[in-house]
């Protein structure tokens, strides 16, 4: 009668699967069949679908099956899965093993480096508890009638095997077993290694879902079934349980918490030690930084933090080439980070490729991280996001470039010991400056307010794609928010500091909702056409931005109201103005004139090679707008160039466009440092003799 029960639930199981599975395909060929519809009605989504490739293909399931779930990578319900298999018995345990060896074999290492691995786990601990705390108690919650009837029945029934079970499981921890040791930690490296290899959506995390809570139900069934046809035996358990002698001594009773023993290097003792290892794994999201890039592509990597006057640090990131007197600095647009330089890979990615000519690559990043670094720990939100384009021109930028100088100018030094003191017109050093969108219009801010202040910029030629500065001629859409920004803006800069992500699982979820987007195209191929829609018809690959590494659970940039609202001022006047505080009194505080500083005026000032790069296909900064800058600075004297691509806004940093690259270079290269400063013969002699000395 057991074996005919078993067989019956086990039957029944894998219907309620099938079932369970099917239905939430069917529903999600459903989604994406009526997306593959509108997107047949709505107007202009060939252009804007051009960067999408397959859109209108059917989408292919991949849905996980638990038994197989090490196998293909852990998903975000990761953390609740290893519970449960930490409280399966020994032979569950012997089964991941035995397999161990063919999914080794089997799977491609990871592209991840040691780096990589340590500064996701360091940047997950730091939120660790607050983000998922309350995560994991609606998960208790729900399941909490569930783990105490599985609980109850497992005391019912396993009772007398509980002292020789608890028993042999002490014996395994022991540092004499080697064998069993070396198992489970390869298995928990194994399994932490793999979660970061690969990122599921929501779908994918459904069907997880699905599975853990079907073989709960199913497992309370089938222990249920067993006691009703066993009564005597539940009885006598029961009997034994109460009046057994081998009953465990309350007094001495020791909770255990699940954990692995490893052998880790001391700090001070370069002996090995025992500690405990927890399972905190990344919720199966890309979380790459930067660095992870640049390191797994084999480049060399530095870090340097920046504090502004104001207080905010800022991350300044390098592929250093020390010895190198040309240095090129890279700085981003809104919403962005310095991941856009890199995000390309080796062959598509302008950090990169400067760095290959030999140039001395830096990478800036603006202040406006959910994380907020600055000095003042307690700073609120509010503080935090009160600034504007201003502050990135006149704050930002300078701290940047002078700690470039100042890092560049020492290192110089050091390898041309004859190296004589230089001036901002003879440094021994070019650097150029490549800048894309609202960086633009920053930089433009920087090296017009250093001129008229009598400061040194330090910089030999500027690289300008699609910057920002002039927006009269702009869509309905821009022009809506324009108008919502400057009658609202009283009453919106009391409750919105800023426009972002501002909960740790909203950032996951996006971050998983850009994968699904991939996996059924004409979902995403719908959400990619109404999001250019509301920027005005433009074709980049909004949906692969999403999906960006830097758009994580842990951190992604954000925008303050203030930059909104700058924005707006600027498309309202049709100039390229500075921020008007509001009142006579408060812009004259500010900038000595009731009226805030127009740096469009102030073209005349710019006193180095000017490189103005528009896209004939942006549709959020348009290249008649970029020609505007070209006109002002040809009126006023500046040596610039001007050049179009059939580009959309995001293609000049998210696309691999070789022609783009060419020219980037090929305005680089026309920097070539002072001869004056080459390493004299007496340098150079100096040099070896210290190298040999050493």
């Amino acid at each position: 009668m057991q074996r005919f029960v078993d067989d019956v639930l086990a039957v029944s199981k894998e219907s309620v699967k099938t079932i369970t599975y099917e239905s939430l395909n069917n529903i999600v060929r459903f989604v994406n069949g009526v997306s593959a519809l509108l997107l047949t009605i709505l107007p202009g989504k060939a252009t804007i679908l051009e960067g999408m490739n397959g859109w209108e293909l059917r989408p292919t399931f991949s849905g996980p099956r638990l038994p197989r779930w090490m196998e293909h990578g852990v998903s975000s319900f990761n953390q609740f899965v290893h519970n449960l298999a930490v409280d399966s018995d020994a032979s569950s345990i012997s089964d991941y093993s035995s397999g161990e060896e063919d999914i080794n074999e089997n799977s491609c290492p990871s592209p991840l480096s040691q780096s990589s691995r340590f500064s996701r786990a360091s940047s997950l601990s730091r939120h660790e508890r607050h983000g998922m705390g309350w995560l994991n108690s609606i998960f208790s919650l729900i399941l909490f009638p569930v783990k105490l009837f599985r609980a109850t029945l497992a005391r019912l029934l396993f009772f007398p095997f509980y002292r020789k079970v608890r028993t042999s499981s002490s014996e395994r921890q022991k540092p004499s077993s080697s064998a069993s040791l070396n198992r489970v930690r390869t298995l928990k490296d194994y399994v932490f290694q793999r979660t970061t290899d690969r990122r599921r959506g929501v779908i994918e995390d459904l069907h997880l879902a699905m599975e853990i809570f079907i073989e709960a139900i199913f497992d309370i069934v089938h222990k249920t079934a067993h006691c009703l046809l066993s009564p005597a035996e539940v009885s006598r358990m029961l009997y034994g349980w109460i009046f057994s002698h081998n009953m465990v001594n309350h007094n001495n009773h020791v909770v255990s918490e699940s954990s692995v023993t490893t052998a880790t290097l001391g700090e001070n003792d370069p002996a090995l030690s025992q500690s405990k290892t927890s399972f905190h794994h990344s919720l199966n999201t890309d979380a790459r930084t930067c660095q992870d890039v640049i390191t797994e592509l084999g480049y060399p990597y530095e870090a340097i933090n920046v504090i502004t006057d104001d207080g905010y640090i800022l991350l300044l990131e390098r592929i250093p080439r020390r010895d190198a007197r040309k240095a090129v600095y890279l700085q981003h647009g809104i919403l962005d980070s310095s991941m856009g330089w890199v995000s390309n890979g080796v062959v598509g990615s302008p950090a990169f490729a400067a760095y290959d000519q030999g140039f001395d690559v830096y990478l800036g990043n603006f202040r406006g991280l959910v994380s907020r670094e600055h000095v003042n720990k307690s700073i609120s939100s509010r503080q935090y996001w009160q600034y504007s384009i201003n502050e990135h021109g006149t704050q930002d930028i300078p701290a940047m470039i002078n700690k470039i100088h100042e890092v560049k100018t020492s290192e110089l030094k050091l390898s041309q010991p004859d190296l004589e003191e230089e001036s901002n017109e003879d440094q021994p050093y070019k650097l150029c400056a490549i800048c894309h969108s609202l960086g633009g219009a920053a930089m433009l801010m920087y090296l017009i307010t250093s001129r008229i202040e009598e400061k040194p910029h330090r910089l030999s030629r500027l690289i300008l794609l699609s910057p920002a500065g002039f927006h009269g001629d702009s869509n309905l859409a821009f022009a809506l928010v324009e108008q919502i920004l400057l009658i609202l803006a009283p009453i919106l800069v009391r409750f919105v500091p800023a426009f972002y992500i501002p909960t740790r699982f909203f950032r996951l979820l996006l971050n998983k909702l850009a994968r699904d987007f991939i996996n059924y195209p004409a979902v995403g191929g719908l959400v990619q056409t109404l999001m250019s829609y509301v920027v005005g018809g433009d074709s980049s690959n909004w949906v692969g931005v999403l999906g960006s590494p830097h758009y994580n659970m842990n951190d992604m940039p954000g925008v303050s109201f203030r930059i909104a609202l700058h924005l707006a001022q600027m498309k309202r006047r049709g100039t390229f103005k500075m921020f008007d505080y509001g009142s006579a009194s408060a812009n004259k505080e500010a900038y000595g004139s009731s009226e805030p500083l127009d740096l469009g005026e102030h073209y005349g000032l710019i006193d180095i090679p000017v490189d103005l790069v528009a896209g004939r296909k942006d549709k959020v900064i348009r290249s008649s707008m970029v020609r505007k800058h070209y006109r002002i600075m040809k009126e006023s004297g500046v040596e610039v160039s001007y050049s179009e691509f059939e580009y959309a806004h995001l293609d000049f940093i998210f696309s691999h466009r070789e022609e783009l690259l060419a020219y980037v270079l090929s305005r680089l290269l026309l920097v070539v440092p002072n001869q004056k400063h080459q390493p004299s013969q007496k340098a150079v002699k100096l040099k070896r003799k210290a190298q040999v000395s050493s």
